[in-house]
């Protein structure tokens, strides 16, 4: 199989190991409200699910994984692009949110984070309720 030298892209992979090394990397995400709860999403291709740890801390929810390198015995490297290491997300979940009821899933490299929103924060409807004094108003006009 042949491969083209392009020295930019080159040096922007080097430049990205250099810069990127001391600290984890961050993984996209989406992040979007679906009725009574927030479902996040986010890209982690190539990761272990074991290596997966989500925690919340107060409202700090905390996302961590790590891409270990492939070390394949006798093998001649061609090319290495795919970053490896440790990344990590974290979100202040702010007020009104079921910290207790959060449930994370891994599918085709893909984190789903489904965050509850609690009962005290969801919208509700408040019946109005006639005072007593009105109600003693209407009952005369009612019995003439």
């Amino acid at each position: 199989m042949a491969m083209f030298f392009d020295p930019f892209r080159e040096f922007d992979r080097v430049t990205e190991q250099l810069l990127d090394r001391q600290g984890p990397r961050l993984m996209p995400m989406d992040l979007y409200r679906d009725g009574d709860h927030y479902v996040l999403s986010a890209d982690l291709p190539g990761i272990d699910p074991g290596s997966v740890d989500i925690d919340v801390d107060g409202q700090l929810l905390t996302i961590r994984a790590e891409r270990t390198p492939r070390s394949e015995e006798g093998v001649k490297w061609i090319t290495r692009e795919r970053a490896t290491g440790s990344y990590l997300r974290q979100l202040n979940l702010g007020q009104g949110i079921d910290t207790a009821g959060i449930s994370a899933t891994y599918d085709n490299g893909v984190l789903s984070v489904i965050i509850p929103i609690s009962e005290k924060a969801k919208p509700r409807k408040i019946e109005v309720q006639r005072s007593m004094q009105a109600a003693q108003d209407v009952a005369p006009e009612l019995t003439a």
